[in-house]
């Protein structure tokens, strides 16, 4: 919205406050806005086209509503004051709300892309009407008058797009989508180092306090064996792959995912060691990788469809190789 704000300069930039505008740069400024929201909404279409092809068409509507809208602006302007547009742009003006640049981040959430989209047609429909009440010039300020009415109803084109594009059978197919992307770029890492957290540290740890008898001990070298496990899981994963071709996201996400969550599956096994007493920590520790094992069988079944008693199975006969062996080792 369009509310003076306290404040000559912005990062040392100075702002020129909305009332100080001539008609002759309200005018230019509502033609950059329009051309900023149709750069906003074509990036959109070009972020959500291959995963979700129904929104994107959404958004490809209403991109084509914001051009109509710059070419109605352009055309009175040059009725009016002739080919040369200064540039004026919304950081120019106090009062705009800062717009997070949501379309620079992949992948992109659908949620909160339609929450800006809608905040982006009040925020221009609000400028109209302030813009429309300044005016002096009839024709100018009927444009104004109008451009407020289009971006009134933007909303309800927005509802009614949706419900013509996206039908059940599209909204399905981008549920499906938006599940498989969260398991490709959050559950498939975070899984992978959870495994290898909890599984490739329980040798170290049951050595360790095996061996030494000692709780401390068991738990410097379990700490060690975490945070290096998860540094090397982490970097492991963001070098693999840039998630172009894949699909996976962003490297340095999915890095610290796995990292911290290597991390965390072999910090688990290893904060009972704190207790003093080595049997009572030994015990405390060993329950707490039951929990592990069951955890990480859960998340196989329900995000990668593994049935439950192979889920189990699987990661059960792992950790227990893995647990005996430190064992073994630990008391030879």
């Amino acid at each position: 919205m369009l509310e003076s704000c306290e404040g000559p300069t912005t990062l040392g930039v100075t702002m020129r406050d909305f009332h100080s505008l001539t008609e002759k740069e309200i005018l230019a400024l509502a033609i950059s806005l329009e051309e900023e929201d149709e750069r906003v909404y074509s990036d959109y279409v070009e972020g959500l086209r291959e995963s979700f092809p129904a929104t994107a068409a959404v958004f490809e509507e209403m991109r084509k509503e914001e051009t109509g809208h710059r070419q109605r602006l352009i055309e009175l302007y040059r009725k009016r004051f002739g080919e040369h547009i200064p540039l004026i742009r919304r950081q120019d003006v106090k009062g705009f709300v800062a717009r997070q640049p949501l379309w620079l981040s992949q992948p992109l959430q659908l949620e909160k892309i339609r929450g800006q989209a809608s905040a982006m047609e009040v925020e221009t429909r609000r400028f109209y009407e302030r813009a429309a009440a300044r005016s002096s010039d009839a024709g100018i300020r009927q444009l104004f008058d109008d451009l407020a009415q289009e971006e009134r109803a933007h909303a309800e084109r927005a509802d009614s797009l949706e419900r013509e594009k996206l039908g059940h059978a599209e909204r399905e197919k981008e549920d499906d989508a938006k599940r498989r992307l969260f398991v490709l770029q959050i559950i498939q890492p975070g899984l992978a180092g959870l495994m290898d957290g909890s599984v490739s540290t329980l040798a170290p740890v049951f050595a360790a306090a095996f061996a030494t008898r000692n709780s401390w001990d068991a738990f410097a070298v379990g700490l060690a064996a975490s945070v290096g496990a998860g540094i090397s899981m982490g970097f492991a994963e963001a070098l693999s792959d840039d998630g172009s071709l894949t699909g996976r996201g962003r490297p340095l996400l999915r890095g610290v995912v796995e990292g911290l969550m290597t991390t965390l599956g072999g910090i688990g096994h290893t904060l009972p060691y704190l207790i003093q007493d080595f049997r009572v920590a030994t015990i405390v520790a060993v329950i707490v990788v039951i929990a592990e094992l069951a955890i990480i069988s859960w998340v196989r079944h329900k995000y990668m469809d593994t049935p439950p008693l192979t889920a189990a199975m699987q990661v059960g006969v792992g950790g227990a190789l893995v647990f005996a062996t430190g064992i073994l080792i630990g008391s030879s």
